[in-house]
């Protein structure tokens, strides 16, 4: 069981695992097709840091960019970059490619790609490679209370 598991069996959120052959460097391009969903639907979870090192994690539709610099002006600070694998780890307790916005090793700031609200049930990483969970978006908001903001691209 994953931390994220852990959560949301603590916190009621309802869930479907869905499993799928992970591939290297694959993403959500490769989950979505192995799955038989939408890209858009499969919503990424990133983990990246300001300029002074500050962790947060934003969430992204499959399909879509962030945008590092819309992000950094709505935040307020200088630059917004993508942590590297080993500074994701720290911060988060999982491992690239797994790393789910729930369950968390630090507590970090939850920024969402506003548009998400849009999809009622969304697919998220369930905290390891090639496992993902169905969920309500209204259960991610309830949980994880992420701030909306519209940095896609």
């Amino acid at each position: 069981m994953t931390p994220a598991i852990r959560v949301f069996r603590e916190r009621n959120v309802a869930f479907t695992l869905r499993p799928y052959r992970y591939e290297d460097r694959g993403g959500t391009e490769v989950a979505s097709r192995e799955l038989g969903v939408d890209e858009h639907g499969v919503i990424k979870t990133l983990v990246m840091e300001d300029e002074r090192k500050n962790p947060l994690v934003i969430l992204m539709h499959g399909d879509r960019e962030v945008s590092t610099k819309e992000l950094a002006r709505i935040l307020k600070v200088k630059a917004i970059h993508p942590c590297d694998p080993a500074t994701a780890n720290r911060h988060t307790g999982y491992v690239v490619g797994g790393t789910s916005p729930f369950g968390t090793r630090k507590r970090l700031p939850v920024y969402m790609e506003e548009t998400i609200l849009d999809i009622p049930r969304i697919i998220v990483n369930a905290g390891k490679k090639g496992l993902l969970a169905e969920i309500a978006t209204a259960d991610l908001m309830r949980v994880l209370k992420p701030v909306t903001v519209r940095v896609a691209r």
